[in-house]
């Protein structure tokens, strides 16, 4: 349908209620809400096909929320942004949604939603349906290029190959995400428009991405490439319990993804290795019934052989438990309970999950995702300064930002 509107006595062609530029998790979202309200909406993806980071997420299986989410999840610099749009749409709301058509999620560990029977590309199917049979129009190898606020809304130009078109609106919503994996299509067209129209952006670093060690200690951790442990890893403000893995640049693992988001270069990470155990204690029980075994003896119990040995480098292995001095007993408390890590960097957007930082949330009604200084242009996703944990969150965040935006368009 083709609304009439006039702009300076010009007649000017609108081609749908609202335009949204990228067709991932939070575009898709708005999208189908949209049609629900009776809303036309006109999707530009510059990808060759829509929901790109959906089907790569989870191995391809697509963690697609987490029954746990609260506003406590979530990092940005205003901590109380997203309570509005979490209670708006809920994490039973996405659950009743997708099992409405078809998905039916099982947990797989910290509460992780994932399709029981089908993979991400089931997820993506949902919507694309959905979008055909509301009318709602996904424009794929569109490449936004240019936004011009015009009198009754946004016109917007795109890039087909080489040839240049442009679409109307008296709406605009921005889900074009953030910064990583640009291989998956990833620009910072969100962040440059923002810019452009003096809107403040909060400082971007990747997030939930594996962190690298150089220098001295850097072949330590590669020779422990492919082991992972279990282990409390933590910076002053927060804590994670999960695995971590060794590889040949450093560390990795769902625990070390977890506390990147906090971690800032130049800080300290500690890791305990024995969480929720105390390995004094174990050495003085070992001590009480049979003082000559080896501490690599008694290491091995909780780390694989490997690991132990790698231990060697800052621990008196080959002494028997009678044998260990106060000394040792206080270097292997520190050691065991107390592994400090001062990473180098990060591997960069190439391997991050999600973005840290983006356009400020001052900038932006928490109720509606409208931008206060321009009537009319909504933001969503991973684009808005608003980075959740890893296991389902950002997808939950993706959700909840896209119904918000489509209540108010």
């Amino acid at each position: 349908m083709l609304i009439l509107h006039k702009n300076n006595n010009i007649n000017q062609f609108m081609e749908a209620d609202a335009i949204i530029i990228g067709a991932g998790a939070c575009g898709l979202m708005c999208a189908v809400q949209a049609g629900y309200l009776g809303k036309k909406v006109i999707l530009l993806e510059r990808n060759h096909k829509p929901g790109a980071k959906i089907l790569i997420s989870g191995g391809g299986r697509c963690n697609y929320t987490n029954q746990w989410a609260t506003p406590e999840q979530f990092i940005s610099a205003n901590p109380h942004f997203v309570k509005s749009a979490f209670t708006q749409w809920t994490v039973d709301d996405t659950i009743n949604f997708f099992e409405t058509y078809g998905i039916i999620g099982k947990e797989k560990t910290l509460g992780q939603l994932f399709p029981e029977s089908k993979n991400a590309t089931a997820v993506v199917e949902i919507f694309t349906s959905l979008c055909a049979e509301m009318g709602q129009e996904i424009r794929c190898n569109a490449d936004a290029k240019e936004i011009a606020i015009i009198e009754d809304g946004f016109k917007v130009t795109y890039h087909v190959g080489d040839k240049a078109k442009t679409i109307a609106a008296p709406k605009l919503i921005v889900t074009s995400g953030g910064l990583p994996i640009p291989k998956m299509g990833a620009t910072d067209f969100a962040l440059k428009f923002a810019r452009q129209h003096h809107l403040n952006i909060i400082e971007t670093a990747p997030a939930l991405v594996p962190l690298t060690i150089t220098g001295k200690d850097e072949a330590w951790y590669s020779e422990l490439s492919g082991n992972t442990i279990f282990c409390e890893v933590s910076t002053d403000e927060i804590s994670f319990e999960e695995n971590i893995l060794f590889t040949h640049w450093g560390l990795s693992g769902p625990a070390i993804l977890q506390i990147s988001s906090y971690w800032r270069r130049g800080s300290i990470i500690n890791i305990d290795l024995l969480p929720n155990q105390q390995i004094l204690a174990h050495i003085e029980t070992e001590r009480s019934s049979n003082g000559k075994t080896l501490l690599s003896t008694l290491l091995n119990r909780f780390y694989a052989k490997k690991f132990t040995e790698a231990l060697g480098k800052f621990l008196p292995l080959t002494k028997t438990v009678a044998d260990l001095s106060k000394i040792d007993l206080e270097l292997i408390n520190n050691t065991i309970h107390f592994f400090k890590v001062k990473p180098a960097g990060d591997k960069g957007y190439d391997k991050a999950e999600v973005m840290r930082g983006g356009i400020d949330t001052n900038e932006i009604s928490s109720k509606t995702m409208e931008c206060k200084k321009i009537p009319g242009l909504y933001f969503g996703g991973e684009c808005v300064d608003v980075t959740g944990w890893l296991g389902g969150y950002n997808f939950q965040w993706a959700w909840a930002s896209g119904f918000v935006i489509a209540q108010g368009i």
